[in-house]
């Protein structure tokens, strides 16, 4: 049997609307509507923008990050366009975002230097971890999850992180080195410091050069890329007045026995470093060895081992103590006298140059130490080589350790990432009326995260600015971020040598310009205004971010058990209402309005689930009722507001109707939700109980209480509706 064209085009449509190609293959909803020339176009446009805005960005994220700027470019590669392609939002636009990049900054620093190869190694083994487990909750469905991190935890975070985002750019926009601390707030004190001492004013200028430029663009044209331009101005400036001044020297021209002693110190700890490790390697197999053959508990395995933790010790001990030394003389200054007669200049300690030598008027500091040589910098920081090419693809370092030890970051970031990206990403559906799948969402991220870390990316999300210029620009559908990515691609090709000169305050003047929309006091005021124990929430969630930072987790964790503990606390204790007639004839809440309540019925509602944690509080407010009144023959429970119950919940409901019995009183149900009957029929107890206990309405239990009571009951009871007949005349 032939198939015609129209038929072959009615299955693949339907195979396109197949909830299996919606879910693995979701960009094949709006890859057919780039025939519409009009959509392939606003989609051009709309990913070139982006593009302009995620370039530099990325670069500054990265710098937040700790990592070489050109990382950041390396992150706007693939996670873009994987994202767009497998997420189920059409204008998010994924990328480096400043609070994830903080976030791998917090992680990564207390284990490693920042910058080094074991920190980049780190970086990227974070991005496949945190990918791994948004795709995992995209698969299971449970992008529910994020739940857990109540909003006024996450405003609390937000607005410490950034503060913590723009204060940790100082010494970048003042040109000092400042010690790093334990606290983040020591950090920044001891920046303020050193800008007290040895501010770099051309630094400075440029970076207030960038935040002109950027404000007034934002202000007087605000469809400009403002960052893009910023980034182009002040990097052709700083080429024009080589606003970088590198210079290699020899030791021997550094003029201060203490700055020298650290330097050959280090050089001979370049040396030793090889002799050194050989002899762990050697320690660590003789010890293992040792093991194989006798035994954990042998005295000779035993004293291998301290011999091999000894080594190790001293080595890691030695390098530390070297790299410590070196760190703290890069924080001098030197000032530079020209030599005479062909010989070469001198670098003398700020304030230390002979009398009679003159210098030339530049604050000179050591940079790097190459090849037992000395790069030394009169000028500026700037972005320096970027590497030109694509980077190369490779699998990230796979070893148990390092993954345990990232595993609580990297699920930090991935809630975190991707409540920032299904939010933006909300907004927009909202906006566009498109549908939106918080676990498809979930699977785009996690992939774009993955594929990223064999390309040396480091964990991405969605950006809330780089999002809204996108819809801003007419994205319609994911191409714009594809084409994003390939702007990128021809970045690292050909136009990479630009970058060299972009000034690294400039990168600091981006992000802080972008950390300022994360600032939101009035988000903090609501969260109170709504509820007290939510702004004490936010307060608490943003005072102890500030307060851990730069071990940011742990602030967030706490903040979350806060919100936790409170949920629980008012669940414990939910709202119990004596129920009484209303002149009006409805049943209300007699101690608000001041209702008479009957003598032999007593109708109580419940306003919260019945679980574990309220049963007792139920029972109590049961019994209480039942004491006051002696002559009680009935309890109806109105469930109208009861939306679950767990097992505990049923089994103090036995065991209370069981205790009623005893003394005369039955227990009567109404309104009862068909989640908690079905949980009463699967354990027995609405058979033990008996049908008859259990009515769709108030005033059906009400009659079938009277009857039983009988006497004519109704007509004296207040629960009754009684017509007052005014009199004529």
């Amino acid at each position: 049997m032939s198939t015609t064209p129209d038929s072959a085009t009615t299955r693949t449509g339907n195979l396109l609307r197949s909830p299996w190609a919606q879910r693995f293959l979701p960009f094949l909803a709006w890859i057919g509507e780039l025939r519409d020339r009009k959509i392939l176009r606003a989609d051009l446009l709309a990913g070139i923008t982006v593009a302009l805005v995620l370039i530099p960005q990325s670069m500054a994220y990265a710098q937040l990050a700790g990592l070489p700027a050109y990382f950041g470019l390396y992150a706007a590669f693939l996670p873009p366009m994987v994202a767009a392609l497998f997420g189920s939002s059409r204008q998010l636009a994924t990328g480096p975002v400043a609070v994830v990049s903080l976030l791998t900054a917090a992680a990564l620093e207390p284990i490693t230097a920042s910058g080094s190869a074991g920190y980049v190694a780190y970086a990227i083994t974070l991005s496949l971890i945190v990918g791994v487990f948004q795709l995992g909750l995209g698969l299971l469905r449970l992008g529910v999850v994020v739940n857990f991190l109540s909003h006024p935890v996450i405003i609390g975070f937000t607005n410490a992180a950034a503060i913590i985002i723009a204060t940790s750019q100082l010494d970048k926009i003042f040109g000092v080195r400042a010690e790093k601390a334990a606290h983040h707030y020591e950090t920044v004190w001891n920046t303020i410091v050193a800008t007290s001492q040895q501010m770099h004013w051309p630094t400075f200028l440029f970076a207030v050069g960038a935040f002109a430029i950027m404000i007034v663009l934002r202000r007087l044209y605000p469809r400009v890329p403002n960052v893009l331009i910023a980034v182009a101005v002040t990097t052709f400036l700083a080429w024009l007045i080589h606003f970088e001044r590198l210079e290699t020297v020899a030791l021997d021209q550094i003029q201060n026995e203490a700055v020298l002693e650290v330097l050959h110190d280090e050089t001979g700890l370049k040396r030793e470093i090889p002799r050194l490790d050989k002899a762990v390697a050697d320690a660590e197999k003789k010890y293992r060895d040792t093991l194989a053959r006798f035994g954990t508990d042998d005295s000779r395995t035993l004293l291998a081992q301290h011999a091999f933790d000894t080594l190790r010790l001293k080595r890691d001990r030695r390098i530390k103590t070297v790299k410590a030394d070196l760190e703290e003389i890069k924080k001098n200054r030197f000032e530079y006298v020209p030599g005479t007669n062909g010989e070469p200049g001198l670098y003398y300690l700020r304030g230390h140059v002979p009398d009679g030598a003159a210098s030339d008027g530049r604050m000179w500091r050591i940079r790097s130490m190459e090849n037992d040589k000395l790069v030394m910098n009169g000028g500026g920081n700037v972005v320096g080589n970027v590497p030109r090419g694509l980077p190369s693809i490779a699998l990230p370092k796979f070893d148990l350790g390092v993954i345990l030890q990232l595993l609580s970051a990297a699920i930090t970031i991935s809630l975190l990432g991707f409540m920032e990206a299904i939010s933006i990403a909300k907004a927009m559906a909202t906006k566009t009326r498109q549908r939106l799948d918080a676990n498809q969402e979930l699977i785009g991220q996690g992939l774009g995260n993955i594929l990223g870390s064999l390309t040396q990316s480091y964990p991405t999300s969605g950006s809330f600015s780089r999002s809204a210029v996108n819809i801003s620009a007419g994205a319609i559908t994911g191409f714009s971020s594809v084409v994003t990515s390939v702007i990128v691609v021809v970045t690292l090709l050909w136009l990479t040598p630009l970058l060299y000169h972009l000034p690294q305050a400039t990168l600091a003047a981006v992000i802080m310009m972008a950390v300022v929309g994360l600032i939101n006091v009035k988000a903090v005021k609501h969260a109170w205004q709504a509820n007290k124990q939510d702004g004490i929430v936010a307060v608490v969630s943003f005072t102890l971010t500030l307060a851990f930072a730069p071990h940011l987790d742990k602030g967030i964790l706490i903040g979350a058990g806060l919100a936790l503990i409170l949920y629980l606390y008012r669940t414990m204790q939910p709202r119990v209402a004596l129920l009484a007639r209303h002149p009006d004839g409805t049943l209300r809440d007699a101690e608000v309005y001041g209702l008479q309540s009957c003598m032999n019925i007593s109708m109580i509602r419940f306003d919260g689930s019945l679980y574990f944690a309220n049963t007792s509080y139920f029972e109590d407010k049961v019994l209480g009722r039942v004491s006051a009144k002696p002559d009680l023959k009935y309890v109806i429970v109105v469930g109208e507001g009861i939306n679950q119950i767990d097992a505990s919940g049923e089994e103090m409901i036995a065991q209370l109707a069981e205790r009623l019995e005893k003394v005369g009183i039955t227990l009567l149900f109404t309104g009862l939700k068909r989640q908690v009957l079905e949980v009463f029929q699967r354990t027995g107890l609405f058979d033990k109980l008996g049908a008859k206990r259990f009515f769709r309405t108030d005033d059906l239990a009400l009659e079938y209480a009277w009857i039983q009571i009988g006497n004519n009951h109704e007509a004296d009871c207040p629960l009754n509706v009684v017509c007052q007949i005014k009199p004529a005349g």
